[in-house]
């Protein structure tokens, strides 16, 4: 009987390690215990060499600490806490090939303009942040023109008595290339940013209840592929940034009535591929999108469901290839604020309100899709009537237009070769969406 308990003890610890690096999240932190006064962490690391790899003893640490010494390795074997003190970022890393990990780091100052963080790379490469909890800090960790750096498995959370739009960023990259972030949590911090920084790697990061989970502005070539975005106001934001290849992401529940998903202004070139995007007012906001025509952005094999509007277009640009998407349960599928999405190429999308038949079984249906915008049209003449969107008034007033038009609808795309049934995208053993056939 104790052998069966033991190996069942085992077995719930081995499936919660597991499950736990499979999210990105760390376990419980355990505290270390004070023993007697606090000591300083750079006078600890006075006498580091290069080469060397520190196993701190377990304490409580003081900062700010100042690494200048490249390829060393800094481990806390999670019994380590370093505070600094409410005064000033707590690590600066001044060398390349550093690697701090395991361990909590708390109580930076709180100064937007020092851009106090728990971790400062600046003009350094090759540097990891590794298994660690950054707690009580304005910003996470900020890279600042540092290249080939690896910020992964960590928790990150600001100053909790701030209001949203005063806290810090999680991770902050600025004309910061090549990096890798994966497996890392944030949440209750204002944004995570990209800004003037290209071919960077983000997989695997989750982001709950902040403001925007990635904005990247004037970023080109960056790779976002399998990340977890829930509760933020934005999920990503691609702004003056390029060639973005964005893949298997879940974005769900966007809050408030400007909520979205995917928000996109004056950006090129970019390939939506495979993702999840449900539950929010917006599902894709474009805002001259594709800022030059001739580079096409690709909106392929995504879900869309459950929003206010699938789509909103904020002006007639052309441009847009949305081929293969799944629409539905949305209140509406399409939205432009201009004349017409029509200039852009939609082709073998799902449109749950598809009103048509499948005679050959082929599973494209044999009409096209048109949509009209009826009582959705009323916006354009009077904001208020939003109000009601969604009350069973508008919704007798949308059937009436529809049976008898008192107003001239204003059409707003056509989709050629309408997908008849919707398969639900299945995975393969990898874990990404395989496109029905």
């Amino acid at each position: 009987m104790k052998k069966i308990i033991g190996i069942s003890l085992l077995l719930f610890l081995f499936s919660s390690v597991f499950s736990q690096e499979e999210s990105g999240l760390l376990g419980e932190y355990q505290y270390p215990q004070e023993q007697g006064e606090y000591r300083s962490l750079h006078s600890v690391l006075r006498n580091l060499q290069e080469g060397d790899s520190i196993v701190l003893p377990p304490g409580v640490y003081t900062g700010p600490c100042h690494i200048t010494v490249p390829n060393v390795v800094i481990d806390g074997q999670n019994q380590v806490t370093v505070s600094g003190m409410d005064n000033e970022s707590v690590f600066y890393l001044d060398a390349d090939h550093i690697t701090i990990k395991n361990m909590n780091i708390i109580h930076s100052g709180d100064s937007p303009d020092k851009i106090d963080a728990g971790v400062r790379i600046i003009k350094h490469n090759y540097c990891k942040v590794e298994n660690c909890r950054i707690d009580e800090c304005l910003f996470g960790i900020d890279l600042s023109q540092s290249n080939h750096c690896v910020i992964s498995h960590n928790e990150i959370t600001s100053i909790h008595r701030k209001p949203l739009a005063l806290k810090g960023d999680a991770i902050r990259l600025w004309y910061s290339t090549f990096n890798t972030i994966r497996n890392n949590y944030w949440h209750g911090v204002r944004d995570m940013v990209v800004w003037y920084s290209s071919e960077n790697h983000f997989l695997y990061n989750m982001g709950v209840g902040n403001r925007y989970s990635i904005h990247l502005m004037y970023s080109h070539n960056n790779r976002i592929h399998k990340n977890r975005f829930y509760k933020n106001s934005v999920g990503i934001f691609l702004m003056y940034s390029e060639l973005t290849i964005i893949t298997n992401n879940l974005i769900e529940g966007s809050t408030g009535s400007t909520g979205m998903c995917l928000g996109m202004k004056e950006t090129s070139s970019n390939q939506i591929i495979n993702n999840r995007f449900i539950y929010s007012a917006y599902g894709i906001h474009f805002d001259v999108s594709p800022f030059v025509p001739e580079k096409v952005n690709t909106i392929q094999g995504n879900e869309i469901a459950f929003c206010n509007v699938g789509l909103l277009f904020h002006s007639d640009m052309e441009g847009n290839e949305i081929i293969g998407n799944s629409f539905h349960n949305n209140l509406t599928q399409v939205y432009t604020r201009g004349k017409t999405a029509s200039l852009n190429k939609f082709d073998r999308n799902y449109w749950d309100d598809y009103q048509g038949f499948d005679r050959d079984e082929d599973n494209i249906g044999d009409m096209p899709y048109k949509l009209y915008s009826y009582s959705e049209h009323l916006w354009s003449f009077n904001k208020n009537v939003k109000f009601f969107y969604g009350a069973p008034i508008l919704a007798v007033l949308d059937f009436l237009e529809r049976l008898a038009p008192f107003s001239k609808p204003k059409f707003v795309l056509k989709d050629k070769h309408p997908v008849y049934l919707w398969k639900e995208k299945k995975t393969d053993d990898t874990g990404t969406f395989v496109l029905p056939e």
